[in-house]
Order: structure tokens, then C-alpha cells, then sequence
């Protein structure tokens, strides 16, 4: 089958707190009447991503169109998970005139481009590109995320540690295997912030690598969505870490888990609840849903270091819950603490 007759697929990857999800709410509700399947990856227990995007308001992505994977990172399970929902979707009988992938903040792309040379896939699909989503903010000041001091301790103190972490490694990677990189939050950096972004982020890069700015997740459909990449004849050149080094990936350096938030009084009390969280040792990223009293709308939350977003989402019938992702070793009973005591002073008050 010729390239021209398959369906292009364009894996969006990137760090936590990238600012992924926005960029691709943007990319449905302006997608020029193509319809689009969005596959989504969440690593931990459940995901939460569907329910923000479900909420987009967009004719492009209706919510049979949205896949969740949440039993574990995309790059780890593709067999399991991924290749049968690829197949699924492939033999509907109303196709998709493009595919989206959202893989987890911790996914190696590498081995979910190698899964579209499957034989059951690579005759229906290719991939149009990968796109990696980078924090301009956070890399202007040289940093990969914005709490990276937590991590450097450990660095630090771990005398065995002999290689680079794996929040490095992971962030080499995804840079290695990208057909263009977006620099997203450029609003919150000067222009030197930005040319210093771009040079950090260029040096894992391959040569023809394409690099745009982003605010808010907006750019152009046609810049993100046919780039004709067709990434997996070309995995050679994109080669990761691990298949540099012949080492194995897995993410016991990270671990999730759920909340199920208290009704919190006002959007405020909700921001500050979550921020507190945010400031617990080890927390990398905070997401999900809360209830606010008297909106019957759930209040969707999307923070990383000192950014909290939010903004009401189209309810689903489901409890609100909230994700917490961070470095192993989390004190899980302490940041639920520090929600419900936030939650609880502010109503004292």
C-alpha cells in the first residue's frame, strides 16, 4: 500500500507539564474537517486526559473517538495494549483521516514508532511525525521541569549512580526521536530565554529537525499535522539511550497515585490546595478534576512547579480524582494531608 493511501498518525510526546494535552485540545478544535482518533497514554492507575479533552468542544474528536491506555507507559505494553486498540480502530468501518497519540510523560517513543512496522499496521498506517513537546520556561533556565532540586539532591546523594538519571535519559530521547519540536510557553520567556531554549534542546536533535514556538498550545494544524515524516523506515537515525547503551527502560524511579478530591469551596481554594501539593518533595505534576460547590461543571487541573491551570470541563458522570506523579518515594499520606488540611483551613477561615 502506498504511503499516499494510509492513514497518518503523529505522535505527540514530551516531558510532564510540556503542555501536550493543550496543544492537542487546540489541534481538535481546529482541525480543518478532518476527523481525528486520539489514543491516549496515561502512566499510573488511571488516566485523566480523555476527560479533559472530551471537553474541548469539537466536532473533529467526538468522545467514541478517544482511547485511553492506562494500564501502564505506552512504550512498555505495546504489544498488550497498543497494537489492539491500533487494530480495533483500524477495522471500523468509518476510518479516521488521522491519528493522534499522546504518549505518557514518561514514554520512550522509540518503541511505540517501531510498533507501526507490525504487519497489521504498517499496511493501513504511518507515521506522519513525532512531535516533542518542550517547557521553554523551564529549559531557558536550564532546567528540565520546574522542581528539579528535589532530583538533583538525590543525584547527588546516590553514590551509586554511575549514569545519567533517567528524567535525562528520558528527555534525550524523546529530543533523539523527534521530527519537530515545539518550544511551548514562549510567552513566559524573553527572547534570549527562548534562543537559549532552543540551543539546549537542539543539541540532542537531529540536523533537520524543525523547531516552532508555541503560547498556549496554539500553532498551526498544518505545521504539526502533515509533516510525511514516515518515522518508522527511519529508526536507524533515531536511535535511544537504551539502544545506545543496551540497557532496559522502566520507570522505577517514578510512581502515581490517586485522589479523589473533597468539594472545595471556590476555584482559589482548589489552586491553593493543589499548589501546596505541588511543593511536597518529589511531586512532578498534578492532574485531574475537582468539584467546586455549587458549579456542576468539574473544575479540570492541569499543574507543574509553580503553574497551576485550570479551567470547567464538560462534566462525565465520574467522581473527580486527581493524579500525582512524581519521584519514587513520594509520602503519600503527607500530600494527602496537605490537600485536606489546605481545604480545611481556607473553609475555617
Amino acid at each position: 500500500m502506498s504511503m499516499a493511501s494510509k492513514i497518518p498518525a503523529t505522535i505527540i510526546t514530551g516531558f510532564l507539564g510540556a503542555g501536550k494535552t493543550t496543544l492537542i485540545r487546540h489541534l481538535l478544535q481546529n482541525a480543518g474537517g478532518r476527523r481525528i482518533a486520539l489514543i491516549i497514554n496515561e502512566f499510573g492507575d488511571m488516566g485523566f486526559d480523555a476527560d479533559l479533552l472530551k471537553g474541548c468542544n469539537s466536532d473533529a474528536c467526538s468522545a467514541d473517538d478517544i482511547v485511553e491506555l492506562t494500564n501502564g507507559c505506552i512504550c512498555c505494553t505495546v504489544a498488550d495494549d497498543f497494537l489492539p486498540t491500533m487494530e480495533t480502530l483500524l477495522s471500523r468501518s468509518e476510518q479516521p483521516d488521522h491519528i493522534i497519540i499522546e504518549t505518557s510523560g514518561l514514554a520512550l517513543p522509540q518503541p511505540l514508532v517501531r510498533a507501526f512496522s507490525w504487519p497489521s499496521v504498517k499496511s493501513k498506517v504511518t507515521v506522519d511525525g513525532v512531535i516533542t513537546v518542550v517547557d521553554a520556561a523551564a529549559l531557558s533556565e536550564g532546567k528540565m521541569v520546574h522542581d528539579e532540586a528535589a532530583l538533583q539532591e538525590q543525584r547527588t546523594a546516590d553514590e551509586a549512580l554511575d549514569h545519567e538519571s533517567p528524567i535525562e535519559e528520558l528527555f534525550e530521547d524523546q529530543l533523539k526521536c523527534a521530527d519537530l519540536v515545539i518550544l511551548s510557553k514562549a510567552d513566559l520567556v524573553s527572547a534570549e530565554g527562548l534562543a537559549k531554549a532552543r540551543e539546549i534542546a537542539a543539541h540532542d536533535t537531529r540536523d533537520a529537525v524543525q523547531f516552532l514556538e508555541a503560547s498556549n498550545g496554539i500553532v498551526s494544524p498544518s505545521a504539526v499535522l502533515g509533516l510525511t515524516a514516515q518515522a518508522e523506515e527511519d529508526m536507524e537515525n533515531r536511535k535511544s539511550h537504551h539502544d545506545d547503551h543496551d540497557h532496559e527502560h522502566d520507570h522505577d524511579d517514578f510512581e502515581t497515585f490517586v485522589v479523589e478530591a473533597s468539594s472545595h469551596e471556590s476555584v482559589d481554594t482548589a489552586r491553593a490546595a493543589v499548589l501546596a501539593a505541588m511543593n511536597s518533595h518529589g511531586v512532578l505534576r498534578i492532574k485531574g478534576a475537582i468539584s467546586i460547590q455549587g458549579k456542576t461543571a468539574p473544575l479540570a487541573v492541569q499543574a507543574v512547579g509553580p503553574r497551576v491551570e485550570t479551567w470547567f470541563a464538560t462534566p462525565s458522570g465520574g467522581t473527580p480524582k486527581l493524579v500525582v506523579i512524581g519521584e519514587k518515594g513520594l509520602e503519600q499520606a503527607a500530600i494527602r494531608a496537605t490537600l485536606s488540611n489546605v481545604i480545611a483551613a481556607k473553609k475555617a477561615s
